[in-house]
């Protein structure tokens, strides 16, 4: 892994949260049902961080995929 990554300061729920495009409360539900990356330091009840780089090459599994929005090559807008 690159070094600048390393470097960089540890991720909370806010931080992972932007970078899935989800909210915070998403973002600690997943973390409590097991589909997050385990957190690289615990130190801090309540608290977990993740490096950066623990979620390089790391893709979200499970279900939520949302294929309406995948490759969509018109504006077109849902209705409903």
């Amino acid at each position: 892994m690159p070094a600048d990554q390393d470097d960089r300061p540890s991720w909370g729920y806010a931080e992972v949260a932007a970078h899935l495009g989800i909210s915070v409360g998403a973002a600690r539900s997943r973390k409590s049902r097991g589909a997050l990356p385990a957190p690289d330091d615990t130190t801090i009840p309540d608290r977990p961080r993740w490096k950066p780089s623990t979620f390089t090459g790391w893709k979200p599994r499970g279900q939520g995929y949302r294929s309406d929005l995948a490759d969509r090559t018109t504006d077109e807008q849902p209705t409903g």
